[in-house]
């Protein structure tokens, strides 16, 4: 582990820092070389997004479509050779990542979804912007 992120997950005197889930993820994507993300926020997404809005190791693209933001990071990972990473919001948002990230499957593009999500009691009742997404993109 860098010296750089192991200060950050431990505070002073070497007592854990207290983190957040969307800090933690962030952290993980810089350890794995992203620097970059493309994104449309929305609602489910926003605790991430405000996690971002503090994170100066990473730029934030924002597109005016979750579709561009997945195409965008396919070109970005083809003409980089890095991981393409898109950051959208639940139910239609993240469905509207599908044809850009079969065109990616389909051509080996290394290219990561990350998607927030209703309240997990509300998962499966139709509730605003849930969306069964995984058996979506089987």
């Amino acid at each position: 582990m860098d010296a750089q992120l192991s200060e950050q997950l431990t505070g002073a005197a070497g007592v854990p820092a207290t983190r957040t889930g969307a800090q933690i993820l962030l952290d993980a994507l810089v350890a794995c070389g992203v620097d970059t993300i493309f994104g449309y926020p929305g609602g489910a997404a926003l605790p991430l997004y405000d996690a971002l809005f503090t994170e100066p190791r990473l730029r934030h693209v924002l597109v005016r479509h979750e579709q561009a933001a997945v195409h965008a990071a396919e070109g970005y990972a083809r003409s980089t050779g890095r991981l393409g990473v898109v950051l959208v919001t639940s139910g239609p948002g993240v469905g509207n990542t599908m044809t850009g990230l079969l065109d990616a499957i389909s051509d080996s593009v290394p290219v990561l979804c990350i998607s927030g999500q209703v309240a997990t009691d509300v998962i499966g009742t139709q509730a605003f912007q849930g969306s069964p997404r995984f058996q979506c993109n089987k």
